[in-house]
Protein backbone atom coordinates (compact mmCIF):
# COMPACT_ATOMS: atom_id res chain seq x y z
CA UNK A 1 0.00 0.00 0.00
CA UNK A 2 2.84 2.30 -0.51
CA UNK A 3 2.19 5.88 -1.20
CA UNK A 4 -1.62 5.04 0.11
CA UNK A 5 -3.12 5.87 3.05
CA UNK A 6 -3.40 3.06 5.05
CA UNK A 7 -7.14 1.76 6.63
CA UNK A 8 -8.55 2.11 10.00
CA UNK A 9 -10.58 -0.71 11.80
CA UNK A 10 -12.03 -0.07 15.27
CA UNK A 11 -13.22 -2.70 17.56
CA UNK A 12 -16.35 -1.49 20.01
CA UNK A 13 -18.34 -3.06 22.64
CA UNK A 14 -19.09 -3.83 26.18
CA UNK A 15 -17.26 -5.99 28.45
CA UNK A 16 -16.20 -9.14 27.78
CA UNK A 17 -17.60 -9.07 24.32
CA UNK A 18 -13.78 -10.53 22.59
CA UNK A 19 -13.01 -7.70 21.37
CA UNK A 20 -9.02 -7.75 22.46
CA UNK A 21 -9.40 -11.56 21.33
CA UNK A 22 -10.62 -10.99 17.61
CA UNK A 23 -8.52 -7.61 17.28
CA UNK A 24 -5.52 -9.56 17.81
CA UNK A 25 -6.76 -12.42 15.44
CA UNK A 26 -7.48 -9.89 12.47
CA UNK A 27 -4.37 -8.79 12.82
CA UNK A 28 -2.78 -11.54 12.99
CA UNK A 29 -4.49 -12.39 9.77
CA UNK A 30 -3.90 -9.55 7.70
CA UNK A 31 0.23 -9.81 8.54
CA UNK A 32 0.00 -13.45 7.18
CA UNK A 33 -1.31 -11.63 4.13
CA UNK A 34 1.62 -9.43 3.79
CA UNK A 35 0.11 -6.26 5.03
CA UNK A 36 2.06 -3.65 7.42
CA UNK A 37 -0.38 -3.60 10.36
CA UNK A 38 -0.66 -1.37 13.96
CA UNK A 39 -2.87 -3.37 16.65
CA UNK A 40 -3.58 -0.53 19.11
CA UNK A 41 -5.99 0.02 22.21
CA UNK A 42 -7.49 2.53 23.93
CA UNK A 43 -7.24 3.98 26.47
CA UNK A 44 -3.12 3.74 25.47
CA UNK A 45 -1.40 3.16 22.25
CA UNK A 46 1.47 5.51 23.03
CA UNK A 47 3.78 6.45 26.09
CA UNK A 48 1.76 9.12 27.71
CA UNK A 49 -1.68 7.66 26.75
CA UNK A 50 -0.51 4.68 28.72
CA UNK A 51 0.32 6.65 31.53
CA UNK A 52 -2.96 7.68 31.23
CA UNK A 53 -4.78 4.25 30.97
CA UNK A 54 -3.72 3.00 34.31
CA UNK A 55 -5.00 6.13 36.00
CA UNK A 56 -8.32 5.28 34.63
CA UNK A 57 -8.48 2.13 34.88
CA UNK A 58 -7.43 1.40 38.22
CA UNK A 59 -10.18 4.01 39.55
CA UNK A 60 -8.31 6.72 40.54
CA UNK A 61 -9.42 9.11 38.33
CA UNK A 62 -13.35 8.12 39.41
CA UNK A 63 -13.57 10.94 42.08
CA UNK A 64 -13.21 13.49 38.87
CA UNK A 65 -16.55 12.69 37.72
CA UNK A 66 -17.66 11.99 34.50
CA UNK A 67 -16.77 14.85 33.00
CA UNK A 68 -12.92 14.93 34.29
CA UNK A 69 -12.79 11.02 32.83
CA UNK A 70 -13.92 12.18 29.83
CA UNK A 71 -11.31 14.85 29.73
CA UNK A 72 -8.44 12.39 30.02
CA UNK A 73 -9.68 9.85 27.97
CA UNK A 74 -9.78 12.71 24.98
CA UNK A 75 -5.86 13.79 26.02
CA UNK A 76 -4.88 10.09 25.44
CA UNK A 77 -6.21 10.31 22.57
CA UNK A 78 -5.01 13.01 21.39
CA UNK A 79 -0.98 11.87 21.62
CA UNK A 80 -2.43 8.57 20.50
CA UNK A 81 -3.68 9.90 17.37
CA UNK A 82 -0.76 12.06 16.76
CA UNK A 83 1.97 9.51 18.00
CA UNK A 84 0.80 6.23 16.54
CA UNK A 85 -2.33 6.30 14.64
CA UNK A 86 -2.14 9.27 11.83
CA UNK A 87 1.76 7.91 11.29
CA UNK A 88 1.19 4.35 10.65
CA UNK A 89 -1.65 5.67 8.59
CA UNK A 90 -0.05 8.09 5.91
CA UNK A 91 2.79 5.49 5.84
CA UNK A 92 -0.30 2.97 4.19
CA UNK A 93 -0.65 0.65 7.33
CA UNK A 94 -4.24 -0.68 8.75
CA UNK A 95 -4.59 0.09 12.24
CA UNK A 96 -6.52 -1.66 13.89
CA UNK A 97 -7.54 -0.34 17.40
CA UNK A 98 -9.19 -2.16 20.47
CA UNK A 99 -11.62 0.54 21.42
CA UNK A 100 -11.05 4.52 20.15
CA UNK A 101 -13.74 7.17 20.16
CA UNK A 102 -17.35 5.79 20.16
CA UNK A 103 -16.42 4.19 23.52
CA UNK A 104 -16.35 7.76 25.17
CA UNK A 105 -19.72 8.42 23.13
CA UNK A 106 -21.28 4.93 25.31
CA UNK A 107 -19.46 5.30 28.18
CA UNK A 108 -19.41 9.04 29.13
CA UNK A 109 -22.38 10.02 26.85
CA UNK A 110 -25.30 7.19 26.98
CA UNK A 111 -24.27 5.26 30.32
CA UNK A 112 -22.38 8.03 32.07
CA UNK A 113 -24.88 10.92 31.66
CA UNK A 114 -22.77 13.50 29.79
CA UNK A 115 -24.75 15.35 27.18
CA UNK A 116 -24.19 14.14 23.52
CA UNK A 117 -23.17 17.25 22.32
CA UNK A 118 -20.45 17.71 25.24
CA UNK A 119 -19.06 14.22 24.41
CA UNK A 120 -18.97 14.80 20.22
CA UNK A 121 -17.30 18.19 20.81
CA UNK A 122 -14.38 16.21 23.27
CA UNK A 123 -14.59 13.31 20.04
CA UNK A 124 -13.72 16.19 17.14
CA UNK A 125 -11.55 18.28 19.22
CA UNK A 126 -9.25 14.90 20.03
CA UNK A 127 -9.54 13.01 16.84
CA UNK A 128 -9.84 15.31 14.28
CA UNK A 129 -10.43 13.96 10.45
CA UNK A 130 -8.71 10.72 11.89
CA UNK A 131 -12.05 8.60 11.49
CA UNK A 132 -12.29 5.03 11.36
CA UNK A 133 -12.94 3.06 7.97
CA UNK A 134 -14.64 0.03 9.15
CA UNK A 135 -16.00 0.04 13.21
CA UNK A 136 -17.23 -3.48 13.98
CA UNK A 137 -19.11 -3.72 17.04
CA UNK A 138 -19.01 -7.35 18.97
CA UNK A 139 -22.30 -7.77 20.52
CA UNK A 140 -22.70 -10.04 23.25
CA UNK A 141 -25.80 -10.24 26.14
CA UNK A 142 -24.23 -8.85 29.20
CA UNK A 143 -24.40 -11.75 31.09
CA UNK A 144 -22.18 -13.90 28.76
CA UNK A 145 -19.79 -10.38 28.94
CA UNK A 146 -19.78 -10.45 32.51
CA UNK A 147 -18.85 -14.31 33.01
CA UNK A 148 -16.18 -13.81 30.96
CA UNK A 149 -14.54 -10.84 32.83
CA UNK A 150 -15.09 -12.65 36.35
CA UNK A 151 -12.89 -15.65 34.69
CA UNK A 152 -9.68 -12.91 34.10
CA UNK A 153 -7.17 -13.78 36.65
CA UNK A 154 -6.59 -9.67 36.79
CA UNK A 155 -10.00 -9.10 38.37
CA UNK A 156 -12.18 -6.20 37.66
CA UNK A 157 -11.31 -2.67 36.24
CA UNK A 158 -12.76 0.37 36.62
CA UNK A 159 -15.30 -0.11 34.21
CA UNK A 160 -15.63 -3.98 34.48
CA UNK A 161 -17.07 -3.15 38.30
CA UNK A 162 -19.98 -1.18 37.51
CA UNK A 163 -23.36 -2.08 38.20
CA UNK A 164 -24.96 -4.35 35.89
CA UNK A 165 -27.87 -1.84 35.02
CA UNK A 166 -25.02 0.38 33.54
CA UNK A 167 -23.58 -2.75 31.47
CA UNK A 168 -26.84 -2.89 29.78
CA UNK A 169 -27.39 1.01 29.20
CA UNK A 170 -23.48 0.32 27.40
CA UNK A 171 -24.82 -2.66 25.38
CA UNK A 172 -27.51 -0.48 23.84
CA UNK A 173 -25.42 2.38 23.41
CA UNK A 174 -23.53 0.49 21.43
CA UNK A 175 -26.09 -0.80 19.28
CA UNK A 176 -27.58 2.53 18.97
CA UNK A 177 -24.17 4.09 17.45
CA UNK A 178 -23.95 1.55 15.12
CA UNK A 179 -27.62 2.48 13.81
CA UNK A 180 -26.52 6.10 13.89
CA UNK A 181 -23.18 5.78 12.00
CA UNK A 182 -24.54 2.47 9.75
CA UNK A 183 -21.68 3.07 6.65
CA UNK A 184 -18.73 2.26 8.64
CA UNK A 185 -20.45 0.54 11.97
CA UNK A 186 -21.56 -3.50 11.56
CA UNK A 187 -22.56 -5.21 14.29
CA UNK A 188 -21.06 -9.00 15.05
CA UNK A 189 -22.39 -11.82 17.34
CA UNK A 190 -19.91 -12.12 20.14
CA UNK A 191 -21.37 -14.79 21.69
CA UNK A 192 -20.15 -18.02 19.39
CA UNK A 193 -17.19 -19.72 18.90
CA UNK A 194 -14.31 -17.76 18.89
CA UNK A 195 -13.33 -19.16 15.27
CA UNK A 196 -16.71 -18.71 13.76
CA UNK A 197 -16.60 -15.24 14.77
CA UNK A 198 -13.15 -14.79 13.69
CA UNK A 199 -14.15 -15.91 10.06
CA UNK A 200 -17.05 -13.77 9.83
CA UNK A 201 -14.38 -10.74 10.70
CA UNK A 202 -11.97 -11.81 8.51
CA UNK A 203 -14.51 -11.94 5.23
CA UNK A 204 -15.98 -8.83 6.55
CA UNK A 205 -12.42 -6.70 6.10
CA UNK A 206 -11.83 -8.48 3.23
CA UNK A 207 -15.18 -7.75 1.48
CA UNK A 208 -14.82 -4.00 2.26
CA UNK A 209 -11.12 -3.40 1.58
CA UNK A 210 -9.17 -6.44 0.00
CA UNK A 211 -8.27 -9.18 -0.72
CA UNK A 212 -4.64 -9.35 -0.15
CA UNK A 213 -2.83 -12.08 -0.89
CA UNK A 214 -3.31 -16.02 -2.08
CA UNK A 215 -5.43 -17.81 -0.44
CA UNK A 216 -7.33 -14.69 1.35
CA UNK A 217 -10.73 -16.07 1.55
CA UNK A 218 -11.97 -19.41 2.80
CA UNK A 219 -8.76 -19.35 4.55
Amino acid sequence: MAGTRGRFITFEGGEGTGKSTQSKRLAAALQARGLDVVLTREPGGSPAAETIRGLLLSGRAKPLGVLGEAYLFAAARIDHVAELIEPALDRGAFVICDRFADSSRVYQGTAGGLPADVVDELVDAAIGFTIPDLTIVIDVPVSVGLARVGHRSEGADRFESDAVAVHEERRRGFLALADRFPDRCVVIDGSREKDVVSAEILNLVLDRFGPFGEGARGD
